[in-house]
């Protein structure tokens, strides 16, 4: 059983871009902040940019970009762009017809599942990559009084 990775990285990558204010960023230094291979944010770029998220820029000093404000790209926005799964999965293999549980456990759990994803879409269309962006500076501003204070 896996569970992807892919909207924490790209949270990650839309907070760095909006934080650097219009400065493209290369692959190689978004890597260097996710701690992964510069080859895997080229492909979750290409996912963002396909959705609208990202923009790349040309040339000597060029990178990516956001494409849109980061109070106009929701949490829901970036989840769709690079998450096409369900939050949970139903059985691989058919269950047991012969068993009670075996015949209605898919039913029931469809309706269960159904419900779970869309309070975490709304959840998520409720709150901003400016949002994630602010919680961001809010909590290294905490950091930095944690260490003045004990310095």
């Amino acid at each position: 059983m896996n569970t992807s990775s892919r909207f924490a990285f790209a949270v990650h990558v839309l907070a760095l871009l909006s934080l650097q204010q219009g400065v493209p960023l290369s692959s190689d230094i978004i890597a260097g902040s996710v701690n992964t291979n510069p080859a895997l944010i080229r492909r979750l770029l290409t996912m963002l940019a396909q959705a609208g998220l990202t923009t790349s820029q040309l040339g000597a000093g060029g990178g990516a970009l956001l494409a849109r404000p980061p109070q106009d790209i929701s949490l829901l926005d970036v989840y769709r762009a690079v998450d096409e799964a369900q939050l949970f999965a139903m059985h691989r293999e058919e269950p047991n017809p012969a068993c009670m549980v075996g015949r209605n456990i898919q039913t029931v759990l469809r309706g269960i599942i159904d419900e779970a994803q869309q309070a975490m879409e709304a959840s998520l269309a409720g709150r901003t990559l400016a949002d994630a962006t602010g919680d961001l500076v809010r909590a290294e501003r905490k950091l930095e009084r944690k260490r003045r204070s004990t310095a």
